[in-house]
Order: structure tokens, then C-alpha cells, then sequence
């Protein structure tokens, strides 16, 4: 089959979870002998190219800043990238069967959806996460959120067969009109299935991601805090970096915890994961997730999590309270700090019940899983087509 696939950035040039699933996708797709092009913004020097192995990578766009100093997506490179996607589409689109675009930054969507009818491909859109009219307003303000949630609403009821990675997303999803159909995607773990062996953990707490508003690092340090006070000899260390980082290393300060809470920002994946392995919790206290993969990480070392509930957070999805972790009813300090005191009581005894939970859900959280989903999709689209 002939694929186009459509995100504004591209791994290793930028760093998350679509970047790592949509060039897995690419490069899967690519080796299983689908012709494949990756329509991206250019994100690397104009005398290099991009590049995925037996994928025909295109900058549509410049090379742009995505984000605000705050940590927000900025509005111009969105609009330029939908731009260049319908430029290319309207060239180029009657040569390809699928289309397989994220949702997110929604114009390039748009430009894919209003050129479909004429253009005859199938569209296949990934929605990580839909957000509510509240949090839209939230974010940019009474105007720029109606106007935010307006387009979304808009993208959400072009004809599409569309993807979630949560079962949170995937409702809310229906309940804005969709146009077409939902499939819920539960893997996107690319690591090893084989089931960890459970040992005793240091007195550590982890917290990695980047370090934005929505992940409320800084009231991680102070959970962390908070929860030495009972544990004796705990430490903390927060992983990461981003806008809020400068927040983070002031709340160590103001907390006085320097001596027992670090925050060595980014680091190689190979200490992260070393750090994960001997963890007695990993710490998530974001109120916004699409799917929260550290939890899978973690628990793909028998490292058991503590994630928050919040209305936008579709990570305690992936928690069996008491077996692989624990569910902070808040972001408070004296909150976290029962969580990671719940988890620290429990011991080996939920470092095993972690291993043997991840044992059991690895193959239906693997990414292998949903590529599957995804080809079978693609290849009826094919049949019937």
C-alpha cells in the first residue's frame, strides 16, 4: 500500500510519545514493504536531510520553534504545516491509499479532511488526547479556547476511522460528534515483554518526563518531602527538563531538600532506566495524560507507580490499585506522600503483583499489538476499497 503519514515532528529531532510512535509506525510499515512517506516540518539543518530507514521523509514547513517559553505550542507553525500539507496533498494525494495523520496540531488535519472527498484516500486520524471545553478555556482563554475547541470539534466530525490510546479520549471522542469510527489502541511499550524479576527497592522515588505545567513536577518534590518526613532515608529524583524545571529546583530549595531530592534533568536513557529498575515508586502527579507509557515502563521493571486522579488524566487507566501502584485522589503533598507511603509499605509483596500484572497485560500494551490493529485496519480499508 501507498501510506502518507503526517506529523509535525520527527524522532530523534524531537522527543515524546507520537514522535516515537509515528516513526516506529514508519519504520514498520516500511519493513512489511508498504511504500511509505512521513510529512513532517523540517527539524534539521537545511544541508541534511531527515531520515527513516526505507521511509521518504519531507519537510512541508521550516524549521520552527514548537514551543512558547512556558511550555505551550505556539499557533504559527501549526498553521504553516497545514499549509504545506495541503500543498503537498493536493499535488500528490490521488497516489496515496491512506492518510494517517495525528490530530494534533488540528489544521494539517483539516487540509487532509477537506481534500479526502476529492482526492480518494482513506483518512486515519490518531487522537491522543481530546480535551474538554473547560480545559480548552483553561489553557488559552475565553476566546482562544472557543476558538481551540471549535476547531477540534470541526476536525472530530470529518469522516475519519480514528484511533485513542485510552478509553477516557476514545469517549469523549463519541460524545464530540465523530464522524466515522473508534478504535481504542492500548500499546505503544516497544520494549522487551519478557516478565521482570522483582527485587527489593531503594528508598528512591522517580519522577521522568518533561517538566511542564501539566506534569506538576514541583508538586512531586513537595510530595517527596512530605513523605521522607515517614520514611526514613528517602530520596527523590526528578528526571527531566522544560519550562517549569527553574520551579522545580526552587521547590527542592524552599522544601530544604537538597541533600535528599535531585534533578539532574535530562540524562541518558540507560540511567533513567537503571534509576526506574531500583525505584521504590515511580511518581507521576500530571493532571493531563493521553496515556501515561512511564507507568508501563515501570511496571516493565517491576517498579510499581503513583499517578493522580484528574479528569484529563487517562494514566489510571493503566493502574490496578494496590497491584501495580496506587491512585492519589490529589496533587496535595500530604496526598502524594500517602501514596508513596502505601507503596513503600507494600514492599516486595507489590513489586511481585507488579511484575506479575505486567506479565499478563505486556502483549496487550506492546506496541506490536497496536501495529497489528493498525495493518488489519489499513488492509480492509484495501479490501474494500
Amino acid at each position: 500500500m501507498r501510506i502518507c503519514l503526517v506529523y509535525d515532528c520527527l524522532f530523534p529531532y524531537t522527543v515524546g510519545g507520537a514522535e516515537r510512535w509515528y516513526r516506529n509506525l514508519a519504520e514498520r510499515l516500511s519493513a512489511d514493504g508498504h511504500e511509505v512517506t512521513y510529512l513532517t516540518l523540517r527539524q534539521w539543518p537545511r544541508d541534511e536531510q531527515g531520515r527513516v530507514e526505507g521511509v521518504r521523509v519531507l519537510g512541508v514547513g521550516p524549521r520552527m520553534a514548537l514551543y512558547t517559553q512556558g511550555g505551550r505550542r505556539r499557533t504559527l507553525p501549526p498553521l504553516v504545516f497545514g499549509v504545506g500539507v495541503f500543498l503537498h496533498l493536493l499535488r500528490h494525494g490521488r497516489s496515496y491509499e491512506v492518510v494517517h495523520t495525528a490530530s494534533f496540531p488540528y489544521f494539517s488535519l483539516l487540509a487532509a479532511g477537506v481534500l479526502r472527498p476529492l482526492l480518494g484516500y482513506r483518512l486515519v486520524v490518531d487522537w491522543h488526547e481530546v480535551w474538554s471545553r473547560g480545559y480548552w478555556r483553561e489553557y488559552l482563554g475565553r476566546l482562544g479556547g472557543a476558538f481551540g475547541y471549535a476547531v477540534q470539534l470541526a476536525c472530530a466530525r470529518l469522516p475519519q476511522q480514528a484511533f485513542c490510546f485510552s478509553r477516557l479520549h476514545a469517549r469523549r471522542l463519541r460524545q464530540e460528534g465523530l464522524k466515522g469510527t473508534v478504535q481504542v489502541l492500548e500499546g505503544e511499550y516497544a520494549g522487551s515483554l519478557q516478565a521482570p524479576v522483582p527485587r527489593a527497592a531503594d528508598p528512591v522515588v522517580v519522577f521522568a518526563g518533561r517538566m511542564i505545567r501539566e506534569k506538576r513536577a514541583p508538586a512531586g518534590v513537595a510530595g517527596v518531602a512530605a513523605a521522607a518526613r515517614r520514611i526514613p532515608g528517602l530520596r527523590g529524583t526528578f528526571f527531566g527538563d522544560g519550562p517549569e524545571r527553574e520551579q522545580v529546583l526552587a521547590e527542592i530549595e524552599r522544601q530544604q531538600a537538597a541533600s535528599f531530592i535531585e534533578a539532574p534533568g535530562f540524562v541518558a536513557s540507560e540511567e533513567v532506566d537503571a534509576a526506574l529498575q531500583s525505584a521504590t515508586c515511580m511518581l507521576l502527579p500530571s493532571r493531563r495524560e493521553g496515556y501515561g507509557m512511564v507507568v508501563v515502563e515501570a511496571s516493565a521493571r517491576a517498579t510499581p507507580s503513583v499517578v493522580v486522579a484528574d479528569e484529563d488524566n487517562a494514566a489510571t487507566e493503566l493502574i490496578a490499585e494496590g497491584v501495580n501502584g496506587t491512585v492519589a485522589a490529589s496533587a496535595t503533598p500530604e496526598t502524594l506522600a500517602d501514596a508513596i507511603v502505601r507503596v513503600h509499605e507494600a514492599g516486595l509483596e507489590m513489586r511481585r503483583s507488579t511484575a506479575a500484572w505486567f506479565a499478563e497485560n505486556a502483549r496487550r500494551l506492546s506496541l506490536e499489538s497496536s501495529l497489528e490493529t493498525v495493518l488489519a485496519i489499513y488492509a480492509g480499508a484495501s479490501a474494500r476499497e
